[in-house]
């Protein structure tokens, strides 16, 4: 499966920020509705659990409000003041609403306790106050699933917040309705202490949203602390150390802003890896990251480290990569027991003796603190060319070379002709290859004798070419 492109992805983005705003305003208009209807019928009535339902309704439209303006702000891009984007509103907004809660709370634990000890007030019997707690259990019920399926798409965590304040609401009004059932038993049936079940019920109400302040509060806290469950880093590292290549995982940080996470982690890879090579471990890496956080915003560092099984070889090569120098033809010889390497390094051509000399000196040394099994370290300095053959001398040098072979072709009667000539370079080294034209009944063995003397005839005329390849070809194939 194709990945979406960079447009579709904005449309999709695009398309969740509306979807989330869109409920997160269903839910600030529908919260005021209730506080309004639940207000009147408290004061109606008298009933504190009521009022306290009618209090909590208010804080959920305050917290709705919040949540709204929230996903409007959290939406928005990363910007040079805000570079990992602006997800941790809905964290703060969701840290905002657990206060109001819990000052809430406390204002109706007090009143109730109040009512209780020292002033009872009569709640007056009617069917308004209980058809609205009715019409707020509906409403709750109808907001919760809509917030939490939204949420769950779009993996905000004040909607998903506010699924779980409104779904917990539908008890909280059932202790109101009980309230006021056991107060309209108590003054029908004359049972006097029934009169407490009202303010006991907004107890209960205020309980409830502690019990819901304490665990909200804890969720928006971690957040805003970059708090991860542990298990979650744990199943991170353990995915990515299994990558083939990849010695240790150092670090490892990850931190949630909004729906959003980013993850930050530093790899020990061995150090003779190439880049190319450990480009792919970093994608290999990333890959494994997804597959417990898949949109996550990953960065990962590495750094080179001693493999266990690093040879000699691997040791003085990774010698001269950090002292950002070349060797080849190394080799390690044993003599009398003891070894030696020998290695051919190239620098730059205009470097004085004294100071190439000193710089080999100190490499050698490094090498034998690194290679501790090592007697001795013979170094042939080489010159690396400074300057670069210009294209006007490597073209006329190419011409050379292609008029000497047609000429040597041109003195076996049996070659057609000669095309397709490539002149190569691998450093001082030059190399040759044609396509050779010849008749169509020749034999194998005539076919590789003349290649051979071609290339012979040729040889004498450009000795500085190294090596010549000629792919034969018979007349009609050419006309095809």
């Amino acid at each position: 499966m194709t990945p979406p492109n960079s447009s579709s992805q904005a449309a999709i983005v695009a398309g969740f920020s509306a979807e989330k705003r869109r409920v997160a305003l269903h839910s600030m208009l529908a919260a005021a509705a209730m506080t309004l209807l639940k207000l009147a019928a408290g004061l109606m009535s008298g009933s504190l659990g009521v009022l306290s339902d009618a209090a909590h309704s208010g804080l959920d439209l305050v917290g709705s409000t919040l949540t709204f303006f929230s996903v409007r702000v959290s939406d928005k891009p990363a910007d040079e003041d805000h570079t990992y984007g602006h997800g941790k509103v809905e964290n703060l907004s969701s840290f905002g609403e657990v206060l109001l809660m819990a000052v809430s709370s406390g204002w109706i634990i007090w009143e109730a306790i109040q009512r209780m000890l020292y002033h009872s007030v009569e709640v007056r019997n009617s069917v308004w106050p209980i058809a609205v707690v009715i019409a707020s259990i509906a409403v709750d019920f109808w907001r919760s699933r809509q917030l939490r399926k939204v949420a769950e798409r779009t993996g905000s965590s004040a909607l998903a917040t506010d699924a779980f304040h409104f779904a917990s609401d539908i008890w909280s009004s059932l202790a109101v309705l009980a309230g006021l059932g056991c107060t309209w038993a108590g003054s029908y049936f004359g049972v006097a202490a029934l009169r407490y079940a009202d303010p006991l019920a907004a107890m209960v109400v205020s309980i409830l949203i502690l019990r819901l302040t304490a665990r909200l509060g804890h969720e928006a806290v971690g957040v805003l602390l970059d708090e991860i469950p542990a298990e979650t880093r744990r199943k991170i590292m353990g995915d990515v150390a299994e990558v083939p290549g990849v010695l240790a995982v150092e670090q490892a940080r990850v931190r949630q802003a909004g729906a959003n996470y980013f993850a930050d982690l530093t790899l020990a890879l061995p150090r003779r890896y190439t880049f190319e090579h450990t480009g792919e471990l970093v994608r290999a890496a990333t890959d494994a990251v997804h597959r417990t956080l898949p949109d996550a915003d990953v960065v990962i560092h590495t750094v080179p480290r001693v493999a266990r099984a690093e040879s000699i070889f691997d040791r003085v090569r990774a010698v001269a990569a950090r002292n950002n120098v070349s060797v080849h033809e190394l080799s390690v010889q044993s003599h009398n027991g003891r070894l030696r390497v020998e290695q051919h390094l190239e620098l730059d051509e205009t470097l004085p003796l004294l100071q190439a000399h000193d710089f080999v000196t100190t490499m050698e040394a490094e090498i034998l603190r690194e290679v501790p099994e090592l007697d001795a370290v013979l170094t042939h300095i080489e010159s690396e060319p400074a300057t670069i053959e210009q294209p006007e001398e490597m073209v006329e040098i190419d011409r050379k070379i292609e008029r000497a072979l047609r000429a040597a072709a041109r003195q076996f009667g049996e070659i057609v002709d000669v095309h397709e000539i490539m002149v190569g370079r691998s450093g001082d080294h030059l190399s040759v290859s044609c396509h050779c034209t010849l008749p169509d009944e020749l034999s194998m063995m005539k076919v590789h004798e003349l290649i051979t003397a071609l290339e012979d005839r040729f040889k004498l005329e450009c000795p500085e070419v190294q090596r010549v390849t000629i792919h034969p070809e018979p007349v009609t194939d050419n006309l095809r």
